[in-house]
This record gives structure tokens, sequence and C-alpha cells, in this order.
């Protein structure tokens, strides 16, 4: 198996394209010759399905001409054509024809495959309003089920009920609806999503004008969203009559609302606007909702009314690269404007959660130890806002610094630095002498000198801290505000019980790593707080991330997090595709490779920090993930299930036992363990 590891359809991805060809005035054969043409090009460069403009083989606005009897015959001249001129090419073809059948001329979608006319899809809603005459010409295929159409010499599927499904590509379900259906109400492709189709397709003839191509965008966003399906959209474009109106050729691909590839706009050269679809996220996403199946049941089952047309598509098993954009930060946008707007409802859902617990529990007040890290220094900030936003004084804030054995001067210096700064009300616990009681009380060899580091050692320190933060808000008439964050709870980097697992209200426990990098610089550059704190704050974005459990080496190196548990954001990598879409650790591995397989590799901004350039080769990127696998899926469940309440912030998805994420504490990760080791070289 692992062979086919670098193939895209090893792991059910299918290449697609919108195809934007120069059009003309009804020049039938130079329509098929472009049409071949780009066939040809998709075939080149290993895609699995090209999607033309409406009426690509006769052009669209021909009006009166559509009636012409020489016209028709053209039409159906120019379908065969195309059939035997890409019998040879391996896409899947949707290409728009006028074709006649029983007395009637419909508008339609012809699915062709290496050769073989798969089927006809008539149009179902026919625009005859302001520039639109098509009740004119064509008749509506509302209602038209289980027909054929005679092409040639052949009877082929025709009607609105067909979808086109790979026999060999599992989740490879197509289906085609014509421009106006998807600015209907009730669009046939929702019908079609419905009844099993990953992949939506709209020919389009599309005239342009100012604001419809972001509305065209609008509705495939929408529509891939609602239905969880890829949506594939081609516009005509230049070389199409322009008597009364201009087309832009507007090509584009959307995923479960993502966009995915664009083409461009008004260029007079055909293009193809190629990405590579994830089919089994689709799958994935549909059965994770299950409304969607409630909406199946309320529209009476389509899958019962449709007539899946299978075909050998035959997919390629070796590397064709992968066409997609693939980010090494998933829950952090690359788009900085899109970014500030994440991070802007990140950090107040945080502090508006944090505010609704101080008002409900009436605390006096908010206990927290200030480590001088990122994730209590993150959780802090966010206390000082929830105060601003109550009236109420920072000091209400107790922030305590506890230093032990292995505590920095640096990051105590800094923890006091940015208490101060805040204004909140600082104190300082020595934790060590009550470290070394237990220690002795327990018969640790450190209590008689010997440098015995091992976990008891670092989980007295842990455990000692959070008792005293609980001590401290019985006393003080205040809870105690957790600082542990996603990626900590996602692979169980956390001390159980009275520990840091443990808090009255854990603020960060939605938030990974990653992202909380990036709310602090927001908070930064959009001056949340004064200049002091701003320059606190950027010497902690500088700290390498340490427990500070241990002493440093006698060559001064400190306690390193990462090179413990793998790097922060591979770990946030694989965190968000196995718990927000369940894909299996092969697949995830497949990723990971893509995205940061070298310095190059990847999307980022140039904003991004230094990290977002390192390169990890697949068998560093495995090394990781077993471990990730067996952290997460066999080690850590029983921590993640007595976790505090706190806020769900991302859309990535959430780790609370209450919400999200429900798995038993003693299971076991040996079936993605053995599925990682069988397909990953």
């Amino acid at each position: 198996m692992t062979d086919a590891f670098p193939s895209i359809h090893r792991h059910q991805f299918a290449r697609v394209a919108a195809a934007t060809p120069l059009a003309s005035v009804g020049d039938v054969a130079a329509n098929v010759a472009a049409t071949v043409a780009m066939a040809g090009e998709a075939h080149d460069r290993g895609v699995d399905l090209v999607v033309f403009p409406e009426l690509n083989l006769t052009s669209y606005a021909i009006d009166d001409l559509h009636l012409q009897s020489a016209q028709q015959r053209a039409s159906e001249a120019a379908v065969l054509a195309v059939a035997e001129q890409t019998a040879g090419l391996a896409p899947l073809l949707l290409v728009g024809a006028a074709l006649v059948r029983n007395g009637r001329l419909y508008n339609t979608a012809v699915a062709l495959h290496r050769g073989r006319i798969l089927g006809v899809v008539p149009k179902t809603f026919l625009p005859n309003y302001r520039e639109y005459y098509e009740k004119r010409w064509f008749a509506s295929g509302l209602g038209l089920h289980g027909l054929t159409i005679r092409l040639g010499d052949a009877d082929v599927p025709f009607g609105t009920d067909l979808l086109f499904a790979a026999d060999d590509l599992p989740g490879f379900v197509v289906h085609a609806e014509i421009c106006e259906d998807y600015w209907a109400p009730t669009p046939p492709s929702t019908a079609g999503a419905l009844a099993g189709a990953t992949i939506c397709c709209n020919l389009s003839a599309s005239n342009i004008v100012i604001g419809k191509g972001r509305e065209r965008m609008l509705l495939a966003a929408a529509q891939s969203a609602r239905t969880s399906s890829a949506y594939v959209y081609s516009a005509a474009g230049p070389g199409e009559s322009t008597t009364d109106v201009a087309w832009d050729g507007q090509g584009f691909v959307y995923e479960c609302g993502d966009l995915m590839v664009e083409s461009k706009r008004f260029v007079q050269a055909p293009e193809l606007a190629v990405v590579d679809v994830d089919l089994e996220r689709i799958v994935q996403e549909r059965l994770r909702n299950g409304t969607f199946n409630d909406s199946a049941a309320a529209a009476g089952h389509p899958e019962t009314r449709v007539r899946r047309i299978g075909f050998a598509h035959q997919p390629s098993l070796t590397d064709i690269g992968l066409e997609r954009p693939i980010r090494r930060f998933p829950f952090v946008p690359n788009d900085p404007a899109r970014r500030d707007e994440d991070c802007y409802e990140a950090f107040n859902i945080q502090v508006e959660a944090l505010s609704k617990r101080l008002a409900a529990t009436k605390s006096k007040t908010l206990v927290i130890g200030v480590s001088g890290g990122l994730d209590s220094t993150h959780a802090l900030i966010v206390a000082a806002k929830a105060m601003d936003r109550l009236g109420r004084p920072r000091a209400d804030i107790l922030g305590f610094t506890m230093p032990s054995f292995a505590t920095g001067d640096a990051t105590k210096g800094n923890a006091w630095a940015l208490m101060r700064a805040l204004g909140c009300t600082a104190d300082e616990i020595d934790i060590r002498p009550a470290a070394r009681q237990m220690l002795a009380d327990m018969g640790h060899p450190f209590a008689n000198g010997e440098a015995v580091y091992d976990v008891t050692f670092e989980n007295v320190q842990a455990g000692l801290r959070t008792d005293y933060l609980f001590r401290l808000a019985n006393q003080r008439g205040g809870i105690v505000l957790g600082t542990g964050d996603l990626s900590e709870l996602a692979l169980g980097w956390c001390t159980y019980g009275v520990g840091d697992q443990m808090s009255h209200y854990a603020v960060n426990s939605g938030v990974p790593k990653t992202l909380i990098q990036f709310l602090i610089r927001w908070c930064i550059r959009t001056g949340q707080y004064d200049d002091a704190t701003n320059g606190v704050l950027s010497t902690i974005l500088g700290q390498e991330i340490s427990p500070e459990l241990v002493p440093a080496g006698a060559d001064g190196t400190m306690q390193s997090t990462e090179s413990m548990i793998g790097p922060y954001p591979l770990n946030d990598f694989f965190a968000h595709y196995v718990v927000r879409h369940g894909l299996a650790p092969s697949k995830v591995a497949f990723l990971a490779w893509h995205a940061w397989r070298d310095a190059a590799s990847g999307h980022w901004p140039a904003d991004f920090p230094a990290e977002a350039r390192t390169a990890y080769d697949l068998p560093t990127i495995k090394h990781w993930l077993e471990r990730f696998v067996v952290r997460f899926f066999q080690l850590s469940q029983f921590k993640r299930s007595a976790i505090p309440n706190g806020p769900k912030v991302s859309g990535g998805g959430a780790l609370s036992p209450r919400g999200d994420w429900r798995a038993p504490s003693d299971g076991t990760a040996a079936v993605w363990l053995d599925e990682l080791r069988r397909n990953v070289p």
C-alpha cells in the first residue's frame, strides 16, 4: 500500500477544473476544437473532471439561431465529435449543448468519459426576465426522470435524475445543473447532493454586470457549505456575442464553503482553473452533520429517485503532485484581514466567556498563576480585558508567580513585568521549600541531593502550584483561572488532578498554541493595551516554550517542550485534521508532507514567524504523528474527560467531553497506529 502513498487518488482527492474556453458566435467547429484542446490539456495535467460553460459547443447568445434545424443538427454532431475525439482522454467532461428530444429543444449538460456519452441533463429553471428569453427557445427539464435520448446510434440516459459515479474512486459522484438552476430558491444541486453527489457542477453562460462576479461566488460558497460539497462553476467568456450583453469567463471551485481556486476574468485566452478537492472531507462532514440526513429525509430521500450512471474512471495511482492550498497553520488564516477578524472574534469570545463566569460566581477576585510563559500571559491579558468590560479594577486579579528549581530569571522577570504593566495585584510564592518537603516525605532521591529529574519531580512542582492557587482562591474569595490551551489538552501535556489540568474556569482550553501566538500579536498591533504591556508581550513571544520544571544542563540548555512532544505547529496541524475532519493518519501525514516538506512549500504570509519556514521530511512527520496518535487516542483522554468548563473558540474543533469530543478514557491507539504504519513509508 505504501507504494501509492504519494497519489492523490489513494487519499480520495479528485482533481477538478473549471474550463473557460474562448467562445464564438455559433461557430460549432471552432467550439469543438476548443473543447477538445482543453480536454487534452486537462488530461495532461491529471484532471479527473472538467466543467465547461453552458452551451459551449453551440454558443449561448445566438438567440433565434437555436431554432434553426441546421444549428440543431450541428449541435448533436458536435457532441458526437467531442466524444469521438476525447476517447483516449481520462477526464470526465461536462459540456454544454442544445439537443432536440420529442419535439422540444433542451439546454443540456452532456457527460462524456473516454468516448462514451454517459448521460444528458436538461436545464430545469429557464430565466425569462430582463435580458433573458430562454423560454422562447428551450423547454424545461423539470420532472423529466427515467428517460433516454437518441444520440447517433445509441440511446443514452436523459433527465434531471442523473448522477455520474466512478466505480473505482470512492466518493467521486458528480451532479450537473445549468446557470439559472443555482440562482433558484431550490437549486437542483441540493437534491443532487442529498442523493449522494459530492461534486456539484454548474455550466453557466451568465453574462457579466457590475457586482455579478461577487454574487456568483456568494451563491457557490453558500451552496457548497449547505450541501457539504465541492461546487465547480464555469461561465462563458470572451468570444460570445456582445450584441446587448458582455461576458467575463469566470471559473472557480468551492469546497464546503471555502474558495479553492479562481480563474482570471476578461482575458483573451482559454484557462483551466484546477484544484484537488477532498472527497473524504466532504463525506466525513456529512457523517458529522445529522441535519444533512434529516434534510434528505425531509426531501423524501432523493437517492431513491436518481439514476447513478457508473463509469470506470481508472484513476492514476502515481505521484501527480497536489494542486490544493494547504495552510501550515490551519487555525490561522493567511489573509491578514481575515486573520484580524478571526483574532478579534477569538479574543472577544474568551473575554465575554470569562466576564459571564465572573458575574455568575460573584467572585471577589480572580486568581491566576503567572509563569511568564505564553499561555499564562494570554490568560492574564484576557482577564484584564474582562475586568475592564465589567467595570472592575484590574487589582481584583491576583497574580502569583511561583518560582521553583528550574525557573529562569528571564521568565520570572517577564511575569513580574507583565503583572505590573497590567496593574493587577502581584505576589510571589517560592514553592521550593514545600516541594523539597514533599519529595523528602516520599523518599525521592532528589531530597538526598541526587539529580533525579523524573516525572514525579516535575509533577510535584506543577501540583503544588495549582494547590496553592486553589487555597488562595478559597482564602480570598476568588476563582482559579486555568491557563492550559487546546494543544496541551490534545497531547495530554498537563498534570492531572491538582495540577495545571484543573481550574475553576479554563479560558484557554478552546485555543490552540499556534493561535495564541497570533492573538497576542493581534493585541499588540491593535493597541488593546498600553506600550509598557506591549513591550513585555513582545519579549514573551520571543521565548522558547518550556515548562521550566527541570534545571538547565551543564551547557545552559533549558528544558524544551517541543523536543519532548514535537513541534506545536505540527501537532496543531495533526489535531485539526484528526479532531475536526476525522481523517486517517496516513492522509494527515500526506497533507502534512505536502505542507511542510520544504521551506518553500506550504502557504503562509510574509508576517508569519520564523517557524513557519521550517521544513519537515516524511520520516519526521511520521515520527511525531505516531506520538500524537498515541498521546491523543490512548494516553490522555482521561484528562480531557475531567476538564473544567471553558469556551469553545475555534471552528476547527474543541475537546470538551460536554461538547465536541466524547471518547473512552481507556481506549487504544492500535487502529490509528496500524493504519499509519501500513500506509506511510
